[in-house]
C-alpha cells in the first residue's frame, strides 16, 4: 500500500530539541495498540454515496493506546466507515500510519502523545474523502507548554489511492510557488496578522505538506511556530480552487473541490 501523508511538527521555541534519527526499539509491539475499550464515535454524515459505494462515508475515531521505549500515546484518530471498502481502508490505514510516524519519531526525549487541544477538519465529497488529525505532544518531563502534531490525508474516492502534493499539480514547483504566493497575500487577514513568518511559506513541501481538500480550495494547515508566535494558535489557510486551476494537474480540481 502507497501511504501519502503529511506529517509536521513545531518543536521552535519549545524546551526541548533534536533532530530526527532512528527510534529507539519499542517495548511493545511497533504498531499502535488498540486497547479493548476503544471506541469509534461517528463525527459526521455525508451527501449521499458515489455509484462505487453501498452506503455513504461516515467519518468516527478510534482510540489508540500504547507505548514504547520513549513514547506513552492516547490519541483518537480519524476513522471511516460505510462507503467503498477499498476507499475505506485505504483512508484508515493512512490515518494510523501517519499516527505510528509520529510515535517513532526520535525528538530528542521522552514524550507523550494525547488529542490536541483544538479537532482537525474533515471533508468527505463525491470523489474525495480528505481529513487533518491534530496531536499533542509534550516532552517528559514537560517543559513550559505542548506543541502541536499535524497530519493530513487525502484519499482519491474513484481510485483508492492517496493524493499527495506532487499528484496535485501538474508542476510541484509550480504549484508550491503558487500556494507561497497566495498565502503571502492571505496570512494578514488572519491571526498572523502582517508580520507572518515569512519562513514558513517558502514554497516547499515541508511547509505545505499539510492539506486538506474542500469545495472551497485547499486548506493549508500551518503547525506552531510556523507562520508565527505560539500564542497566535494553529492557522488554516483557504486557497480558492480559482488560484489553483492552472496549476493543478489535468482533472485534479473536479476531484479535489467535489
Amino acid at each position: 500500500m502507497t501511504v501519502a501523508l503529511a506529517v509536521a511538527t513545531a518543536l521552535a521555541g519549545c524546551s526541548t530539541s533534536g533532530t530526527a534519527t532512528p527510534a529507539s526499539a519499542p517495548t511493545t509491539s511497533v504498531a499502535p495498540t488498540i486497547t479493548a475499550d476503544s471506541t469509534t464515535e461517528s463525527t459526521s454524515t455525508t451527501p449521499p454515496p458515489t455509484s462505487m459505494a453501498a452506503e455513504p462515508y461516515v467519518v468516527g475515531s478510534i482510540r489508540i493506546t500504547g507505548s514504547t521505549a520513549r513514547a506513552t500515546y492516547d490519541v483518537a484518530i480519524p476513522q471511516l466507515s460505510g462507503g467503498n471498502p477499498a476507499v475505506t481502508a485505504e483512508f484508515n490505514e493512512s490515518m494510523r500510519a501517519a499516527l505510528q510516524d509520529q510515535i517513532d519519531r526520535d525528538y530528542g526525549n521522552d514524550f507523550t502523545l494525547s488529542d490536541g487541544y483544538s479537532t482537525g477538519t474533515n471533508h468527505v465529497g463525491r470523489r474525495v474523502i480528505s481529513a487533518e488529525q491534530i496531536t499533542d505532544w509534550i516532552a517528559v518531563p514537560p517543559g513550559a507548554h505542548g506543541n502541536s502534531l499535524l497530519a493530513t490525508v487525502t484519499i482519491n474516492a474513484d481510485t483508492a489511492q492517496p493524493i499527495s502534493l506532487g499528484d496535485a499539480f501538474t508542476d510541484l514547483d509550480a504549484g508550491l510557488s503558487r500556494l507561497s504566493d497566495r498565502a503571502a497575500a492571505i496570512l494578514p487577514s488572519t491571526r498572523a496578522g502582517d508580520r507572518f513568518e515569512r519562513l514558513g511559506i517558502e514554497p516547499t513541501v515541508a511547509n505545505f505538506g499539510n492539506w486538506t481538500a474542500s469545495p472551497d480550495g485547499m486548506n493549508i494547515h500551518f503547525g506552531d511556530y510556523q507562520v508565527g508566535a505560539y500564542g497566535i494558535g494553529l492557522i488554516t489557510i483557504t486557497v480558492p480552487w480559482t488560484d489553483l486551476s492552472d496549476v493543478l494537474a489535468p482533472g485534479m480540481e473536479d476531484v479535489l473541490s467535489s
